[in-house]
């Protein structure tokens, strides 16, 4: 008879997200502030990095070093110096600065290891022993071999640091989206997918992970590498490094062209996934009707298109990645080739570059530094496009978290005091779309103690009124108060606190019995959890489970009957002992008997204090203090159940189509008003038809309610 708080019309469609690309830039600095508490860490991971890329830059000179000060020298004595670039006689110009003054911290720290004990270091016209030969090389091996053991150890420690503070922060991020999510209206709910958004706090924070923990060491230890190498080189051989550095400004046009690419496919991927998680959730949640209905096949149809709409994103940013890589490792063979080349010419020539003597330890030395170079580049390119699917996936987390919920505190709000149960509508008018209203100017009062029934077609406002109360929703004009307070004034908190609140769709969660109600109030003891079962008529179900009370239910209270999950959400209501009582159909799904036993327990659940209830069946509204009759927005009627039938206005008509499909409640009403002829004889109000047609209701176009 009174509609169902969904309304009717079609189902509203889901509007899905656009998501606007940020800079790049702009969203790494809003991420650094969430690792702005942790900034020691940071510092401490910097100086290790820093050490670890100190031992790569000085390994290749130590290479450089054991050919030209130890190697070149024996092979010039055993060939008589007529190997080219071996001449003794340039030994001057060669690259060996062991056997001069350092001119560094590093080459002085170098030059004292290797001379510990009073070891000879190589000096020019000096020959060396073999034996001072061999000892010397063994010293430079050993530093070698430090360096690279302290390079690993360096490298693990910084992970390690970057992955403990990522957690960290990861952790916070992953709270505030929570909180966030909690914070949002319930018209938000309606406007996205569930699955979008659990993919925001699982995928997108996943890439957000990997990128933290592993890539972005990586590429600020290449960034620091790539620039010292490359200082480094510049400052021994200015012109044999610019031509080993001829194809760096390829890589680097490669480099920004496939990242590009790939953040704009990544953010692609981004939104896929979302899409399959949503249309994981949804079939999942519905799996029952979709059996009821054999949709089976057109929803494996719909999720292999959903699917594949997700591996193309994938491949397509998959083939950015993939054709990256050996497009840089490519160019980082012809780089070295270069080194090789023209440093081959100029030992077998004798040439010199721009004046600049070239030794075959400083060759080996720019063979290391050039891989070295190209290295970091190479990761950088590979690991960017890790951390531009990290963006992709920060840019839609933090456009969540820019979301500016539409119920919000005010600058001056305050706790509500303790309720005492007077509810005013004052020329209330309220919309979930802009200019489509769903109430129009509606006012009522309700005392302290009363029960309110709301009651109209499909579609009529009802369940709008009932989200104001709560404040789930703000009004658009006029204003809804409690007490004489304006809902808008105090605290929601501590407005919906004193509220209780039994919904037609009862949400369970996957815990027992005992914490499902024990939700109403987390401080009860289990002897008023129990009370409040009793009260319900909810013990006598409860007590026939496995582990009665302790009993773990399945995802929404599965297991358990319709009827049976309206009982706990009443037992639960209950047991928060609330000021007001908002019961939305809470009785249209239980058996006459069971309905029979809640209209007992509700009256003493109501008994002192204020309620609003919405419900199709009759027996739920004939003993109300005051009836509101809603069409299309507006209040068409109100007063006691027996003084709105003898009107036999729009409340008399509802109630007559209503006794067509339960005559068992119809006796009394039909002795004292007549037949169904005198029902049809009766004045029809203008506003029936609207009435009669099923989902053409005061929505105007918004969303079913």
């Amino acid at each position: 008879m009174f509609g169902g708080p969904g309304g009717g019309g079609p189902p509203h469609m889901l509007r899905q997200e656009a998501i606007k690309p940020m800079r790049t830039g702009e969203t790494l600095a809003r991420f650094a502030g969430y690792l702005k508490p942790y900034w020691w860490i940071g510092i401490i991971i910097l100086a290790v990095v820093l050490f670890s890329t100190w031992t790569q830059v000085i390994s290749p000179d130590l290479t450089g070093q054991i050919v030209d000060c130890y190697l070149t020298p024996a092979v010039a004595g055993a060939t008589g110096g007529n190997f080219p670039g071996l001449n003794i006689a340039d030994r001057s110009q060669s690259s060996c600065w062991l056997g001069q003054q350092p001119t560094g911290v590093t080459q002085r720290l170098i030059k004292n290891l290797v001379t510990l004990g009073g070891f000879p270091a190589p000096a020019a016209n000096v020959a060396l022993s073999t034996a001072d030969r061999i000892g010397g090389l063994g010293r430079l091996i050993l530093i070698l071999i430090g360096l690279y053991l302290g390079s690993a150890v360096a490298t693990g420690f910084s992970f390690l640091g970057m992955n403990w503070a990522g957690q960290h922060v990861l952790r916070n991020l992953r709270v505030e989206v929570f909180k966030q999510l909690h914070r949002l209206h319930l018209g938000y709910y309606a406007e996205h997918e569930a699955g979008d958004l659990m993919s925001r706090i699982t995928n997108d924070t996943e890439a957000i992970t990997q990128a933290v923990n592993f890539a972005l060491v990586s590429v600020v230890s290449g960034a620091i590498l790539l620039v010292w190498v490359a200082y480094t080189m510049l400052t021994k051989n200015l012109t044999f490094a610019l031509l080993s550095m001829v194809v760096t400004p390829f890589m680097i046009i490669a480099t920004v062209w496939f990242s590009t690419q790939a953040r704009r496919a990544f953010r692609r991927t981004r939104q896929a996934i979302g899409d399959v998680n949503a249309e994981l959730q949804e079939s999942i949640a519905a799996v029952r009707e979709v059996q009821a209905f054999s949709r089976e096949d057109e929803n494996i149809e719909n999720f292999r298109q959903v699917n594949a709409a997700n591996r193309d994103a994938n491949v397509r940013a998959v083939t950015f990645t993939s054709a990256l890589s050996p497009i840089l490792e490519a160019m980082g063979y012809l780089a070295m080739a270069i080194v090789t080349c023209l440093g081959g010419l100029a030992l077998l020539g004798k040439i010199s570059f721009l004046g600049s003597a070239v030794s075959l330890g400083l060759v080996i030395a720019f063979m290391g530094y050039v891989q070295r170079f190209n290295q970091p580049i190479t990761q950088i390119s590979l690991l960017w496009t890790n951390i531009q699917n990290a963006i992709a996936g920060a840019e839609r987390i933090f456009g969540l978290l820019d979301e500016r919920p539409q119920v919000q505190d005010a600058a001056a709000a305050q706790p509500m005091p303790e309720i005492k149960g007077r509810v005013e509508f004052r020329d209330v008018s309220a919309a979930y779309v802009e200019d489509q209203p769903v109430l129009c100017h509606v006012s009522f009062t309700a005392e302290p103690g009363q029960a309110i029934a709301i009651v109209g077609p499909t579609g009529a406002g009802k369940t709008t009124i009932i989200n104001l109360i709560p404040r789930f929703y703000d009004v658009t004009d006029g204003a809804v108060l409690i007490d004489g307070r304006d809902v808008r004034h105090v605290t929601a908190e501590s407005l919906r606190a004193q509220i209780g609140i039994v919904l037609q769709d009862t949400f369970l969660f996957s815990a027992s019995v005992m914490e499902n109600i024990r939700f109403g109030r987390p401080t009860a003891t289990d002897e008023e959890v129990i009370a409040a079962a009793r009260l319900a008529y909810a013990d006598t179900f409860i007590e026939r489970l496995p582990e009665k009370y302790q009993t773990v239910l399945g995802e929404r209270g599965s297991g358990l009957s319709q009827g049976q999950r309206q009982l706990l959400a009443i037992a639960r209501a209950a047991l928060a002992n609330p000021r007001l009582l908002i019961l939305d159909e809470a009785t249209s799904s239980v058996d006459t008997r069971t309905e029979r036993l809640i209209q007992k327990a509700l009256v003493q659940l109501l008994k002192g204090r204020t309620s609003f209830v919405i419900a199709h069946r009759l027996s739920t509204i004939r003993n109300a203090d005051l009836l509101l009759v809603i069409n299309e927005g507006e209040i068409v009627e109100c007063g006691r159940h027996e003084e709105l039938l003898a009107k036999q206005g729009f409340y008399y008509h509802l109630y007559m189509s209503q006794f067509r499909r339960e005559p068992q409640l119809g006796e009394a009403i039909y002795d004292q008003y007549g037949s169904d002829k005198t029902a049809e004889a009766a004045p029809t109000p203008r506003y029936i038809a609207a009435a009669k047609v099923s989902g053409h209701a005061a929505g105007h176009g918004s969303p079913a309610r």
